[in-house]
């Protein structure tokens, strides 16, 4: 007997009836944005993460699923309602198909926006439990407790960059956590410059660059490389900074 599909997402396509954005209006210019908008992004079970160099377009890409999906751009559920500047690209009339009964659930986390997601969740706490104080912990502790408090192992979680606010002992937290959500049967989608996240255990790995959306394996991948010669040898990358 085969395995229902319980993945919350499935695929996100292009809309054939919506009015198509020029190749050379932002963000359809980004190689990553407009492979997604011409051939679609499936996300498999699990964990999906993004890696490339800033400006590849990994965020953007984040930014667009999170759209897709109803949820607050600046961070959050569909039900959070906080905003400081309009910058997102929108959902650009992506579809989402999803398995059928699956958790409808989603949460948005963007490192950048952090602070005004941790303000709007202490000025608005749950009516039961208790919310942490973010703003009295590091920057660090205070995403690992806010991600504590609001996963558990159903619907898709978007993380944008989340090693920008551990150090090499949160992002090793931070997998561990991830790895738990997907065994409960979440999806994760994360974009990131590290390669301790790159690493999460069952990933499928997406390179982001100039060609948009590659598969990969970890130890072919191009930030791999760079951190092995870097911690291997550092003079041989800082002698050509000077």
């Amino acid at each position: 007997m085969a395995a229902v599909d319980r993945r919350p997402v499935r695929r996100l396509r292009p809309d054939p009836d919506a009015p198509r954005l020029p190749d050379d209006v932002w963000p359809a210019s980004v190689p990553a944005v407009a492979q997604v908008l011409r051939a679609g992004l499936e996300l498999g079970a699990g964990a999906t993460v993004l890696v490339g160099e800033n400006g590849s377009g990994k965020s953007t890409v984040l930014e667009v699923l999170a759209a897709a999906l109803g949820v607050n751009a600046e961070g959050g559920s569909r039900n959070t309602r906080h905003t400081t500047r309009r910058s997102e690209p929108g959902s650009l009339d992506l579809i989402v198909e999803r398995s059928p009964g699956a958790d409808r659930w989603a949460y948005f986390l963007r490192d950048e926006t952090l602070h005004g997601l941790y303000s709007y969740l202490e000025d608005n706490p749950p009516a039961r439990g208790v919310e942490p104080l973010f703003h009295e912990l590091s920057h660090g502790e205070a995403f690992l407790a806010l991600l504590g408090a609001r996963a558990s192992p159903r619907g898709l979680y978007l993380l944008d960059e989340p090693d920008a606010a551990l150090s090499f002992t949160g992002t090793l937290s931070l997998v561990v956590r991830l790895a738990e959500l997907v065994a409960g049967g979440a999806q994760v989608v994360v974009a990131t410059h590290s390669p301790v996240l790159a690493a999460l255990p069952g990933a499928t790995l997406l390179e982001v660059g100039p060609w948009g959306l590659r598969p990969a394996e970890w130890d072919e991948l191009e930030l791999t490389a760079n951190w092995r010669q870097f911690l291997g040898d550092p003079s041989s990358f800082l002698r050509h900074l000077s």
